[in-house]
């Protein structure tokens, strides 16, 4: 049998404050918003990697279990960026020998995670051809 295709990828989160989710993500990340449905606003994250974010009553107020995470070989440049911005961060860059992997934690407004991240390993690089 075969297997359908996938075009594209969106993580959908929620939020009691668009606006703030909106600035954070516009302005704070620099993401470009692709999609305003009103209470649902959808940014393009890299290739065909999207995340939006939906206003709804029942967002929860301090999330949990959720990680989203940003592949970049930049990440110390994304760091000094978000600390500048004054974006709460749980520790400086490091690394994680048990995954491989270069990373720091971040929060926005929401209360989600952000990691920011890039794989040590060079069989991951392989992945992106």
């Amino acid at each position: 049998m075969t297997v359908p295709s996938i075009d594209q990828q969106i993580t959908f989160l929620y939020t009691l404050d668009l606006a703030t989710t909106a600035r954070f993500y516009e302005e704070t990340l620099g993401l470009s918003l692709v999609l305003d449905q009103g209470g649902c606003r959808v940014y393009h994250v890299a290739g065909d990697a999207y995340v939006g974010f939906c206003e709804r009553d029942s967002a929860p107020k301090q999330p949990q279990g959720i990680l989203f995470t940003l592949v970049t070989d930049e990440v110390d440049a994304w760091y000094e960026r978000l600390s500048a911005a004054g974006v709460p961060i749980d520790a400086p860059p490091k690394v994680t020998e048990a995954y491989g992997i270069y990373h720091f934690f971040a929060r926005d407004p929401n209360g989600y995670v952000i990691e920011v991240q890039h794989f040590l390993d060079p069989h991951w690089a392989d992945t992106q051809t």
